[in-house]
Parts: structure tokens; sequence; C-alpha cells
């Protein structure tokens, strides 16, 4: 039986999703987890792989499961073995077409910021942190230009081993929660480190260090060089892909209520 199941993680003890020999991963801790579970070696695959220190809020993977199970002893059986940093949320029966990956339509993350004269405590590796003064509408008219598809190499990491560089935008929105500021992601897919590279152009419009318009001529160099120093990784959160509707999967957890709204 095929499964689909929803993973929330603190990304901060680890190095990134992917399964690593040496370092600890998410995806090592989810699958040594769910082999103890299941008393036999289990792989998954991932919606969208995450970096060093980001965060999910609904990361969804699928496995082939090698034992029958009920679907909710996946979840609270796999989370016997999983570090208080990770939890599975929720497991549902899929078809054998369905890919964690491929079956996505698209993908959302959610960056939050802390605007204040002094660094984050409390929230230490939860949000990021500037010091000077945003202003939201110049951010918002910044973003507007990076909507639809582009070719986003300006924005994507030297690492990046995605065959395209072509991506689509749907929407990014920008509101300020108190001290907080909260940037929603919608798009396709997404290249390594391009949400933070954008994170530190938009910002850079937004303390009115350069203008709004200088987004859309990164945007046309394709040349990661022009673009602004990559953004710190702390407040960065995978709220997880989205799924043709007939599949029914879940895409909200509980910690989405706890950002900033």
């Amino acid at each position: 039986m095929r499964l689909a199941l929803g993973i929330a993680y603190r990304g901060q003890a680890y190095s990134g999703w992917q399964r690593q020999s040496a370092d600890p991963t998410v995806q090592g801790r989810l699958e040594s987890a769910l082999s103890q579970f299941a008393a036999t070696p289990v792989e998954t695959v991932c919606a969208g792989r995450t970096d060093t220190g980001v965060h999910g809020l609904n990361q969804v993977v699928h496995i082939d499961a090698p034992v029958q199970r009920e679907l909710n002893s996946w979840v609270r059986g796999t989370n016997r073995y999983l570090p208080a940093d990770i939890s599975v949320q929720w497991c549902q029966a899929v078809g054998d077409d369905f890919h964690a990956r491929y079956s996505a339509l698209g993908r959302r993350y959610t960056y939050v910021l802390l605007e204040s004269p002094v660094r984050p405590a409390i929230e230490s590796g939860l949000a990021g942190w500037v010091f000077t003064p945003l202003d939201g509408d110049r951010m918002r008219e910044a973003a507007a230009l990076l909507i639809g598809e582009h070719d986003f190499s300006a924005f994507r990491s030297s690492e990046c081993q995605a065959k395209s560089p072509v991506r689509t935008l749907n929407a990014i929105g920008i509101h300020r929660c108190g001290a907080y500021w909260r940037f929603d992601f919608d798009g396709n897919a997404f290249l390594h480190h391009m949400i933070r590279n954008i994170m530190g152009c938009l910002l850079a419009v937004g303390n009115g260090r350069r203008e709004v318009g200088w987004l859309a001529e990164v945007l046309a160099t394709r040349q990661r060089v022009h673009a602004a120093p990559t953004f710190s990784p702390a407040g960065l959160f995978f709220a997880g892909p989205y799924y043709d509707a007939a599949w029914d999967l879940p895409t909200h957890t509980a910690a989405m209520d706890w950002l900033p709204h």
C-alpha cells in the first residue's frame, strides 16, 4: 500500500532534508523512525527538499508500506521513535500513481521576519531579523515584478542541481503582524536558495537601499552576482505542496496556526 504522510519539523539541528551519510538530516531521522516502527527498512520520497536550518510545516512524503498497520498507527508509532523537533502529522492511503513530488501542482513557503532594534531571543532560529524599518508598499511593488514564469538564474544558488532555472511564481503575499513581517510564496517549484535570495533583494528595496525597479533589472541579468546576499534560513518555513483535490490530502497542520497571521 502506498501511503502519504505529512511531516512537521524544526530545521535548526539538521543539515537539511536530504539523507546524508555523516550529518543528521530530517529524512535520515524520519526513515530511521519509520523503519523501527515497521521493523523493516522504509524509504521516503518527499515533495520538496529543504536546506539546512529551514523548517517544515507540512512536508509531504510517500512510502510504499512494507507492512500493514492502521493509518493512525503510522502516525503515533513513528512519532515514538522521532526526536521532539520532528513529528508525523497525518497519514493517508493513496493510489500507486501518487507521487509526493511529481503529483504536486505547486508549493508554498512562508518567511517570518522580526523588525526590531534588538535581535530575537525566544524566537531565535524561527524568525529572520532586521533592525532597520521596512516599507511594505515598496516591497509589495517590487515583489509584483517577479510574478509569472521567468528564468530565475539571478536568484539561484551555484549549487543548484535543477535542470532548468525557469519557474513560475503565482503569488507573493507580504503583510505585517505587529513587530513581525510575513512573506508567503506560492509557485510551481523553487530553485536552491531561490526564496532566501529573493528575500535579500526585497529587504534591500524595503529599507530604501535599492529602488523598486532594481528587482526587475536583477531578474533580467540572469546572473546571481547582481542580486543581494542570501538571507538567513532562520525564518523560512516550507508550508507544503498542494495537489489535485481528488487526492483529498490535508493542507493544514496545527503549527500553521502558531505562525504570525
